[in-house]
């Protein structure tokens, strides 16, 4: 904060000082310094995920559904970006406007993210999605970062569906 005082202009310090207060779990906070980067440089609003992310946990549901679709265009690769448009339309509108509109993807980037969007797609339940990282024959630091991923989207898949019980458990 106060080398932003000394640099009020500088993109690198605001994106410091809001990953720090995201990590910190100040959310407002965290997305007014990315809000600030993008006052400063407008091309960087495209690809700003972490704004998406920052508001999402702030309640701006439709403002951060927004942001993960202006970053579609900048890559229409990386699932992880639609899942969190899922999530934050599922808050806004509810699971039948958010399954519809799932952005669409011509590959999957990595495992288990194709799954995950099936989760979500309802074509496949979390029990089924944990099972088969479980059954797959990979190694054991593989299985570890899947199962990372997957717990931590079926864990905020159970979130934005109420059950919150179980999406501690995950």
């Amino acid at each position: 904060s106060e080398a932003i005082v000394a640099s009020p202009k500088s993109n690198d310090l605001y994106s410091r000082r809001g990953d720090v207060r995201f990590f910190l779990g100040d959310f407002k906070s965290a997305a007014a310094d990315y809000d600030q980067m993008v006052e400063l440089e407008p091309e960087l609003d495209t690809g700003h995920w972490r704004r998406g992310i920052a508001w999402f946990y702030t309640g701006e549901y439709e403002k951060a559904a927004g942001q993960f679709e202006r970053y579609h265009s900048f890559d229409n690769v990386d699932r992880e970006n639609g899942i969190w448009r899922y999530l934050c339309q599922h808050k806004a509108f509810g699971v039948e406007k958010a399954r519809e509109g799932l952005l669409k993807y011509e590959k999957d980037d990595r495992e288990p993210f194709g799954d995950v969007y099936r989760l979500f797609q309802g074509t496949m339940t979390a029990d089924e999605l944990l099972a088969k990282i479980r059954d797959a024959q990979i190694s054991d630091s593989e299985r570890e970062k899947r199962l990372f991923y997957a717990e931590l989207y079926v864990g905020l898949n159970e979130a934005v569906e109420g059950r919150v019980d179980s999406a501690r458990e995950h």
